[in-house]
């Protein structure tokens, strides 16, 4: 069996799909692509009033890819709620590999100096790929998204791809689109030469701004 490598991978993010494990403690690694796929409209996130309030609060220190192994680690954490996840050692792998190619990336939040939410993804042209969040603070999870959002839509992205919609995701406007449709969106974005900004001192700028552009929901 051919051993995956992140080159790999980004070709499978090219062309729709992406790897999963049944659990953590499964090694096999296969990918997915299924019929519908979540999309996260950068244009059209809903961010509640409450929300907003929280984020300019500023209750936490907002980083990106200063931990990463430590957001793969978070998003791996099983919890009540969560028994079990999908991240087994070869996608810790993986994407730990993508990070140091400059593919991978983590927005963390920080309280204390404690990692106490976060998320992780990666980029390809003009698209995001989420691959999961985790929060072990109120809001720490829905701040890394805020906070990934703003510096994509300063970067130039389009598709903010989300794999699934959950719960969680549809409350910021997520929604699944056919396969077919996805793609030719996939196809459209990748094309595009969008640059993750990296500068933490635009942060609050890129936030502000971003929040003034969406839609406000109660």
């Amino acid at each position: 069996m051919t051993q995956l490598t992140p080159q790999l991978l980004l070709k499978a993010y090219a062309i729709g799909v992406f790897p999963m494990a049944e659990s953590r403690n499964d090694p096999t690694v296969y990918f997915v692509d299924p019929e519908e796929r979540g999309v996260l409209p950068l244009d059209a996130m809903h961010v509640s009033r409450s929300l907003r309030r929280a984020v300019r609060r500023r209750p936490f220190e907002v980083r990106l890819n200063t931990a990463f192994e430590a957001v793969l680690d978070g998003c791996a954490e099983t919890r009540p709620e969560r028994p079990d996840t999908w991240i087994n050692p070869e996608i810790r792998r993986l994407y730990s590999e993508l990070h140091l190619a400059g593919h991978a990336h983590s927005v963390e939040c920080w309280r204390g100096g404690d990692l106490v939410g976060g998320l992780y993804g990666v980029a390809l042209g003009g698209a995001f790929f989420g691959e999961s969040m985790f929060s072990r603070a109120t809001d720490a999870s829905k701040i890394a998204l805020i906070h990934l959002a703003a510096r994509l839509k300063t970067g130039g992205f389009v598709l903010l791809d989300t794999q699934f919609v959950t719960p969680h995701l549809g409350r910021f406007g997520a929604h699944a689109v056919p396969r077919d449709v996805y793609r030719r969106r996939l196809a459209q974005a990748i094309a595009v030469a969008a640059k993750l900004p990296l500068e933490p001192d635009l942060e609050d700028r890129m936030v502000r701004d971003y929040l003034q552009s969406t839609i406000q929901t109660s």
